[in-house]
């Protein structure tokens, strides 16, 4: 125990990997999480973003403000409501969905997870190198070659493993500091972009149809908030029960909220007057052409250090999805390989296959279909568990208790598998026009060509699994398990103090959650301390708690 709470201080190297968190070594406060969404969301690279509401969507520029604040205030609180999972049983959200999937059947969610982080890792790394390229070419005037894209590709990726190989405490430190330095520069690139906006032409754009703004909607919550949904509970497990879960809702939408906000709005101004913002395959070079040239070094440091930021969050939570997946490493060696094989990737990236980004971030959104479908399954357990087993969560074989049928959960991964295959009957992704990779056959309806068939992939996710679960027996039975084992554990804490408490104060897991919802006890057998005068509190009355929305884009189609 004191090694784990030494590894979070900041500085010091965390020891902890995807065990769960006990309560003594809980701590901080729902704070944390604001700073880790703005830091994470305050890259230059969304303005393109709010480009295509303009550009493609067609709204004007007060259509465009209204669908970032919902897009993105809404997806953020669904990712805050997905990060209560975390608060309750101190664990990953890949390592908590052994309860909902089985062992054996959260194989399949954790590996899509992590190809599809490893995957994003490496265009942001490629994306930060060519960054870095510029910077040096403006500032020294060094031409790019093989030895100098080596050299931005290790400096980015040792920047990443610094922060996210320290882990945890280090992280949540950085973001808050980090947001004021880079959030000032972007200030200050913001304000040299705003005064090239060509206020006639937005002043003078008409309307867009409703049924455009609920598309863009979808937009900006699929290229936002959902692409984290499944991270959210990775930061918020060290938080202590106590802290109700409507905090950590509001703390993560206002957190991310903010700087997408500004961000989006303003590149819908820009698109306004100049529409190939929206179009560019290089967004760092376009966005730098805008620019008088003398502002080009800030911007460039902006764009490096809001890459850096975002990245650092998804190699941490990377190498936590690794050792879920069953990789028997320390969390550090995780975070180490997960390095390597974005640097192989950069590599390939710049100084191979130079045609091949564009066909490889096709194919990462058409992982997205499978990583929504999880979230739809694991918002709807969330509605029903209120604790998760934490010796049983990491018992490998047929004697935990999240074993199941031969280590599936068939109510979970069967909604799971139907709700992947209509997301991929909604789903085109393509590189262009004449370069399509995969064309469901409903990509072209109004849901599909609207970018919204993450929503039925999530829909039909929570549908089948609310539906499906009743008839699992397995599942039945564990959760049965589960209540007789927390209604004897509370009866045996009754009995060593004397009686039941007539006005016991409410214990940690039984704080108020956001509107009058609670979590209840924490981990099974854990009804409240049992205190020595016999005022041992009661677990809060269970409550609800707002439904999570899904993760990540899927093409055209999503």
């Amino acid at each position: 125990m004191a090694d784990s709470k030494r590894s979070e201080l900041v500085g010091a190297v965390e020891t902890r990997g995807i065990e769960p968190v006990p309560d003594a070594e809980r701590h901080g406060h729902a704070g944390q999480m604001f700073w880790t969404w703005f830091a994470a969301n305050i890259s230059l690279l969304g303005l393109p973003l709010g480009a295509t509401l303009v550009a493609f969507r067609g709204l004007n520029i007060w259509q465009a403000v209204l669908v970032a604040v919902v897009g993105s205030f809404g997806s953020f609180a669904l990712v805050g409501a997905l990060s209560i999972a975390g608060k309750r049983g101190g664990a990953p959200a890949l390592t908590l969905s052994r309860a909902v999937f089985g062992r054996r059947g959260n194989t399949g969610p954790t590996l899509v997870t992590w190809i599809s982080r490893v995957g994003w890792e490496t265009v942001n790394t490629t994306t930060a190198a060519y960054a870095l390229l510029s910077l040096l070419a403006i500032a020294f005037g060094a031409r790019a070659n093989t030895v100098l894209t080596l050299v931005c590709l290790l400096v980015f990726i040792a920047c990443t493993l610094l922060i996210s190989g320290l882990g945890h405490a280090t992280i949540m430190w950085i973001n808050r500091w980090a947001t004021y330095v880079f959030g000032l520069l972007n200030l200050v690139v913001m304000a040299f972009l705003a005064a090239t906006v060509d206020w006639g032409k937005v002043a003078g754009a008409p309307a867009a149809p409703l049924s455009a703004v609920v598309a863009g909607v979808g937009v900006i919550a699929a290229g936002t908030g959902i692409g984290w949904a499944n991270a959210g509970a990775d930061y918020a497990r060290y938080l202590p029960r106590a802290i109700p879960g409507g905090r950590l809702v509001l703390a993560s939408a206002w957190g991310a909220g903010i700087p997408l906000v500004l961000l989006i709005s303003l590149g819908s101004l820009l698109s306004a007057g100049d529409p190939s913002l929206a179009a560019a395959s290089d967004p760092v070079a376009a966005v730098q052409g805008m620019l008088p040239s003398w502002m080009s070094v800030p911007y460039l440091i902006a764009a490096f250090g809001g890459l850096l930021l975002s990245n650092h969050l998804s190699v941490y939570s990377a190498g936590l999805t690794l050792v879920t997946l069953g990789v028997r490493a320390r969390r550090t060696v995780a975070v180490g390989l997960d390095i390597v094989l974005t640097f192989a990737g950069g590599i390939y990236f710049m100084l191979v296959a130079k045609d091949f980004y564009g066909p490889f971030t096709t194919f990462l959104t058409l992982l997205a279909v499978p990583i929504t479908a999880w979230v739809g399954v694991f918002a709807v357990d969330m509605l029903r568990r209120r604790s998760y087993d934490s010796d049983a969560l990491m018992v490998p074989g047929r004697a935990g208790r999240y074993w199941y049928d031969g280590g599936f959960a068939w109510s979970a991964c069967l909604a799971w598998a139907v709700a992947i295959v209509a997301g991929l009957l909604l789903t085109e992704a393509k590189t262009s026009d004449t370069d399509v990779w995969f064309s469901g056959p409903l990509s072209h309806s109004w849901l599909g060509a609207n970018g919204l068939g993450w929503v039925v992939t999530f829909a039909v996710a929570a549908a089948g699994y609310a539906l499906l679960h009743p008839l699992d027996r397995a599942v039945r039975a564990e959760a049965a398990r589960g209540a007789r084992e927390a209604a004897a554990d509370a009866a045996g804490t009754a009995g060593t103090t004397g009686g039941a408490p007539t006005a016991g104060t409410p214990d940690a897991a039984g704080a108020t959650e956001a509107a009058g919802t609670a979590d209840a006890a924490g981990p099974t057998g854990t009804a409240g301390a049992a205190g020595t005068t016999g005022t041992t509190g009661t677990a809060g009355t269970a409550g609800t708690i707002g439904t999570a929305g899904p993760t990540g884009t899927t093409g055209k189609g999503v």
